[in-house]
């Protein structure tokens, strides 16, 4: 006969065990949780089955829920068991259910927040080109081997760069998918010991920047100067700062100290992850006091005046100009020959300026400094031969090597 009541259930709160009878009980801790639990013997063993905590599983229902159990055990069936076999076999429907789309946009949801948004948009384009099409539909505890390939083969040797990327996207997705058990065994898109048996390694190699030749900038700078538009403004501000396109691009205001002549451009837009300061010269001044006023946050507006210039906007310029044969990124190539081949200026100030990153580790621990003050004289002299426009030129560019990938 049952012994506890609704309400007894529901205000007692001294830790111990309460008996309903027939197995059924109520637990309750010293914190003041509350669960059910039917004991019961199968085979000789005893067993305890948790039905549940209150107040979500009531008393009601914890009874009912105790009946089901005998009368498993009634027709000989362990019930713990089969509940062990009915979630097992969920799961596996589970498995078979998801696709690999399905759960490669969950990990973009999941990881997205934390990427800039130029790389969730080159995650969700990779995806949607090469491998959606072939593998999207598949269910993910699916995908083996050969359906990879399959992916993989066709931009191996096309693409070096995306095939490496798509690839280990692949392998993060799956991982994820085994983390969240809807996979079981090795991942068939790992490269260490798997892939790198069956595809050919990728030779190291650098790609070219088209830049132009340093006795030329000067004429583009000198046309860009005659254009209207922030384009143009935003082309003038990244020769003359060797920047890269994103950070003159998405440069704010609240990034400037004119008074101080510094452009600290925060560590979340820096390619190194690390802020990086900027000398601002009387020509940089000059060409952000033309943009000034236009917009509250943002430096260079794009064309409906709603957010930041795109990166292709450089590109654009620079052909109206008629710099068709360089891309904006040149320019730092040309910078960093010019500051080689005809300043003084240590190698150390010269890498500084690009935000580029010591190569001795041991040397980078012990020098924390920026060397802004002889980075400002760099700058003034590079702005200085900016300066020398003599007359038109026919640009022709320059195929600088840099490594394949960035810098």
């Amino acid at each position: 006969m049952s012994k506890l009541t609704p309400k007894f259930v529901k205000e007692t709160s001294a830790p111990g065990t309460y008996q309903d009878g027939r197995g059924l009980f109520l637990k309750v801790t010293a914190g003041g949780t509350k669960s059910w639990v039917f004991r019961y013997s199968f085979q000789g063993d005893r067993r305890d089955m948790g039905q549940g905590s209150f107040p979500a599983v009531s008393l009601r229902d914890a009874r009912l829920e105790a009946d089901k159990a005998r009368l498993e055990l009634a027709r000989g069936t362990d019930p713990l068991a089969r509940r062990h076999q009915l979630r097992h076999e969920a799961q596996a429907k589970r498995r078979k259910g998801t696709t690999f789309k399905t759960e490669a946009e969950l990990f973009l949801r999941t990881h997205a927040p934390s990427w800039s948004p130029r790389h969730a948009v080159q995650w969700r384009n990779s995806l949607g080109t090469h491998v959606y099409p072939r593998i999207g539909e598949l269910p993910v505890a699916q995908v083996d081997t050969d359906q990879v390939l399959d992916v993989l083969a066709p931009i191996w040797s096309t693409t070096p760069v995306t095939a490496t990327r798509v690839r280990n996207r692949i392998e993060l997705i799956l991982d994820a998918a085994k983390a969240r058990q809807l996979r079981t065994g090795e991942n068939p898109a790992r490269w260490r010991g798997h892939l790198d048996k069956l595809l050919p390694r990728h030779k190291r190699s650098t790609l070219p920047f088209p830049a132009l030749p340093a006795e030329q900038v000067p004429a583009l700078l000198h046309r860009l100067d005659r254009m209207p538009g922030p384009a143009a403004r935003a082309c003038e501000l990244l020769i003359l700062t060797a920047t890269r396109s994103g950070e003159v691009c998405g440069a704010r205001w609240e990034e400037f100290d004119l008074a101080a002549r510094i452009w600290t451009i925060p560590a979340h837009r820096m390619k190194a992850k690390r802020a990086h300061r900027v000398p601002l010269t009387e020509a940089m001044l000059e060409v952000l006091e033309q943009v000034q006023g236009n917009h509250q946050d943002f430096v260079f507006l794009n064309a409906r005046r709603t957010g930041p210039l795109p990166g292709n906007a450089l590109r654009r310029v620079l052909d109206a100009a008629g710099a068709e044969n360089c891309v904006p990124h040149g320019f730092r190539s040309t910078f960093r020959t010019w500051a080689a081949e005809q300043t003084n200026h240590p190698r150390e100030v010269c890498e500084m300026a690009l935000a580029h990153t010591l190569e001795s580790k041991v040397e980078a621990a012990y020098n924390r400094g920026d060397l802004l003050d002889k980075r400002r004289g760099l700058m003034e002299e590079w702005s200085a031969f900016l300066g020398t426009f003599e007359r038109e030129v026919v640009f022709k560019a320059l195929s600088v090597s840099e490594p394949a990938g960035g810098e």
